[in-house]
């Protein structure tokens, strides 16, 4: 799928995957592409600068870790991050039950 299919729900999905816990950059590319049955195989360019700006946006904070000597930036909710992720989920449903019911209705 399109990376820009998925336009304006990309932050919902990144808290959600970091929901599960912390999570460098490469491995919530990874989640994402597992979680969605591989539909969801999203670029750097595309997932990095959104994790940014969901951390100048106070949703997530990252730290330095060091992992078989390399080094990764680990993101993780913040508090506000996690209410983001339980009301970017609420929202799906609802957007996604709606348009079921569009696109699933028989004509």
């Amino acid at each position: 799928m399109r990376p820009d299919v998925i336009r304006g729900h990309l932050d919902g999905l990144l808290l959600s995957v970091l929901s599960g816990g912390p999570a460098h950059g490469y491995a919530l590319i990874e989640s994402l592409a597992a979680r969605s049955g591989g539909e969801f195989q999203l670029p750097e360019g595309t997932v990095y600068p959104a994790l940014h700006r969901l951390e100048r946006d106070g949703l997530v904070t990252s730290d330095w870790s060091s992992e078989s000597g390399r080094r990764r930036r680990v993101y993780r909710l913040t508090a506000r991050g996690r209410r983001a992720a339980g009301a970017a989920s609420t929202e799906w449903r609802t957007f996604a039950r709606a348009m079921d019911g569009v696109l699933g209705a028989s004509a």
